[in-house]
């Protein structure tokens, strides 16, 4: 063998044992390669992600769910004292319906004089409430016109008790027997009672819208 062929076979070998000992790595191969890089290396990495994390918490942000504070509508002392007369007044509201709706459906079943005057008795309180609580209800509409907040509750319940004001005249005029300058009228009954029970469901029902909002 001559020694050109012995050093072409030592060239073949060193050739195909070089990939096997680079995928090897030794023990100072780690150490080498953190060599080459500065001690602050991880510090200015890591500086970027940081940033971008601030920039996309800032950007991508929640809105306030509160929103904006709400400016107070200021109500004058005269309101709050009305207000008052009207909510203590109401208190007899539903127990007066209950009990001239009682004594109004036995006056038409039966009528006694004694029905008679405690059933007159009854609606002469309910007209007097009414007569209260419309008074301090239109006068606190008008000076609650610019607060937003209720309005809607404000309109349906005044519009009903108007309503029910109008009924409720209307019973008085459709009453059974009422004297007239020409001697005694005889009203109709069920039309009477029709259009109170009437009057009581809308007023009842404006009564509720205020009760349930809590006003």
């Amino acid at each position: 063998m001559t020694p050109r062929f012995l050093s072409l076979l030592v060239l073949a070998a060193l050739l195909t044992a070089a990939p096997a000992s680079a995928q090897t790595p030794t023990p100072f191969q780690p150490q080498l390669r953190m060599s080459f890089l500065p001690p602050a290396a991880p510090a200015v990495l890591a500086e970027p992600l940081r940033l971008n994390a601030a920039t996309r918490s800032d950007v991508f942000a929640p809105p306030d769910p509160q929103g904006p504070p709400r400016v107070a509508f200021e109500y004058s002392d005269a309101y709050h004292t009305r207000a008052r007369i009207h909510r203590l007044a109401s208190f007899a509201t539903l127990p007066l319906f209950a009990t001239e709706a009682v004594l109004g459906q036995s006056l038409y079943n039966s009528s006694t004089p004694g029905k008679k005057t405690a059933h007159l008795v009854v609606a002469g309180a309910i007209g007097g409430l009414f007569a209260v609580n419309s008074v301090t209800g239109v006068w606190n509409l008008i000076e609650a016109r610019h607060d937003p907040q209720g309005r809607n509750r404000r309109l349906i319940h005044g519009i009903l008790m108007l309503a029910a004001d109008a009924g409720f005249l209307a019973t008085a005029a459709l009453g059974p027997s009422t004297e007239g300058r020409s001697g005694r009228v005889e009203g109709s009954p069920a039309a009477h009672r029709a259009v109170a029970f009437s009057s009581i469901g809308a007023a009842t029902a404006g009564y509720l819208v205020m009760l349930i909002g809590g006003h």
